[in-house]
């Protein structure tokens, strides 16, 4: 299955290691070392214009975790949720 992030923006399911709320986790320093780190390699994908609620971490298939990826989108935890159908 897949997940509908927003801007024509999908991954499958089951590469998402995680969905976060980007006001709640943002609080802890280790969270924010780990979006600095993939912002300087390159590996956050924003799929919005406006503000990011959340974020969603995945990896690609048969890859390392060096190489996970972060989609910044619009959309609530919530609302990912519930598209996600769990």
């Amino acid at each position: 299955m897949y997940l509908h992030l927003g801007q024509e923006t999908v991954v499958r399911e089951r590469d998402i290691i995680g969905i976060f709320d980007l006001d709640n986790t943002t609080v802890s320093r280790h969270t924010r070392k780990m979006l600095n780190e993939a912002e300087k390699a390159g590996r956050v994908i924003s799929v919005t214009d406006d503000l990011p609620k959340a974020f969603v971490v995945t990896t690609p298939p048969g890859k390392k975790t060096a190489e996970n990826r972060v989609y910044l989108c619009q959309l609530s935890t919530g609302t990912l949720r519930k598209r996600s159908g769990k």
